[in-house]
C-alpha cells in the first residue's frame, strides 16, 4: 500500500499528463483552469486507494479517478453559477473569470469527458463502472435540486437535509471507493461494504464542510466564509438552531434567513452567534463524529488486512479533523 500523499502525487502527475490545451481555447482553457486550481483530490485518491486495498494496481484505476475528478469539478462549475459564488479554492470561479455561458458550456464538456474516460475499460468492468457513474450522476443532480428547493422552504427537516447531502456529496465519495473495488474485481460484498463506508464518510465530510463554511478560517478555507448564510441555506447548523432555540431566537433566525443585505457581514456574525448560543455548533461537531464512527464500524467488517483498514481509518480521521 502507498500513502495518501503518494496517491495524491500519482493522480496529480496523471492529471498533468492529460490536461492539454486544445481549440477552441474558450472551451478548454476554463476546464484546465478549474482542474488545476488544487483542492484535496479526495475522490480520485479514494479510487486509487480502494483499488489497491482490494488487490489491484492503482495504475489501472487512474482513468476512473480522473473521470471522478472531472465530474466533481464539472458539478462545482455549475454549482458556482447557481450560487453566484465569487471564489472557489481561493480563486475566481469560472463564471467570474470568464462568463456564465462559458461556465455552462465548459461544464457540459467536462461531463462528456468524464464518460469518455470510462471507455478505456473493457467488457464487464466498463459496464459496471458506467452504470454506477450514471446512477451517481443523476443522484448528484437530485441532491442539488433538493438543495435549491430548501432555500425557499421553511419546513425543511433534518432527515430531509441528510438525504440531500447524501445525494449531493456522499454518493460520489461512495462511488469513488466502489469504482476502485470494481476495477480490482473485488467480491460483491466488499464492493457493497466499501460503498457504505464511503457514503457515511461522505456525509461526515459534507457536515464538516457546512461547519467550516460558518466557522472555518478564511485564510485556509478557500471559499467565502459565511457563504451558506448569505445564500440562506438550511444547513444542519441552521436546522439544529431552529430545533434547539427558543421562540425568540427562532423568529430572529428565520427573519435573518429571509434577508439579502448588500453588506452581509453583520448578518453572518449574528447568525454564527445564534448557532453557538443554541448549541447547534457543538451538535454539528457531534454529528460529524457520529457519521465518521459509523463509517469506521463498516470498515471493521471489511474482509481486508488490518494494515489496509488502518490506511482508510487514517484517511477518515484526517477528513474529520480537517480545517480546509
Amino acid at each position: 500500500m502507498h500513502t495518501i500523499s503518494d496517491y495524491q502525487e500519482y493522480f496529480i502527475d496523471y492529471l498533468s499528463e492529460n490536461t492539454t490545451q486544445k481549440e477552441p481555447k474558450n472551451l478548454y482553457e476554463p476546464i484546465s483552469y478549474i482542474l488545476t486550481l488544487g483542492g484535496k483530490r479526495l475522490r480520485p485518491v479514494l479510487v486509487l486507494m480502494s483499488c489497491e486495498i482490494f488487490g489491484g494496481s492503482y495504475k489501472k484505476a487512474l482513468d476512473a479517478a480522473l473521470a471522478i475528478e472531472v465530474f466533481h469539478n464539472f458539478s462545482l462549475v455549475h454549482d458556482d453559477i447557481m450560487d453566484d459564488a465569487p471564489l472557489r479554492r481561493g480563486k475566481e470561479t469560472v463564471h467570474e473569470k470568464w462568463d456564465v455561458n462559458t461556465g455552462i458550456l465548459s461544464g457540459d464538456a467536462m461531463l462528456i469527458n468524464a464518460y469518455q474516460l470510462f471507455e478505456n475499460y473493457e467488457g464487464d468492468i466498463f459496464r459496471q463502472l458506467a452504470q454506477l457513474f450514471s446512477k451517481t450522476a443523476i443522484e448528484v443532480c437530485e441532491g442539488q435540486q433538493y438543495d435549491i428547493d430548501f432555500e425557499t422552504r421553511d419546513d425543511v427537516t433534518i432527515p430531509e437535509y441528510l438525504t440531500m447531502i447524501e445525494y449531493k456529496t456522499a454518493v460520489l465519495v461512495a462511488a469513488a471507493m466502489k469504482m476502485g473495488a470494481i476495477i480490482a474485481e473485488a467480491s460483491d460484498n466488499c464492493r457493497s461494504s466499501v460503498y457504505d463506508f464511503g457514503r457515511l464518510l461522505g456525509i461526515a465530510f459534507q457536515l464538516q464542510d457546512d461547519y467550516l463554511d460558518a466557522f472555518g478560517d478564511p485564510s485556509t478555507f478557500g471559499k467565502q466564509v459565511g457563504g451558506d448564510i448569505i445564500e440562506n441555506k438550511k444547513t444542519f447548523l441552521y436546522l439544529k438552531a431552529i430545533e434547539n432555540g427558543d421562540d425568540s431566537l427562532k423568529k430572529q433566525l428565520e427573519g435573518l434567513f429571509s434577508l439579502h443585505p448588500e453588506n452581509p457581514s453583520e448578518k453572518i456574525q449574528t447568525v454564527k452567534g445564534i448557532f453557538e448560543t443554541t448549541g447547534a455548533k457543538e451538535s454539528t461537531r457531534q454529528e460529524i463524529e457520529k457519521y465518521t464512527k459509523m463509517a469506521f464500524d463498516v470498515l471493521e467488517g471489511l474482509s481486508i488486512s488490518d494494515d489496509k483498514k488502518k490506511v482508510l481509518e487514517t484517511f477518515g480521521k484526517q477528513l474529520m479533523n480537517r480545517t480546509v
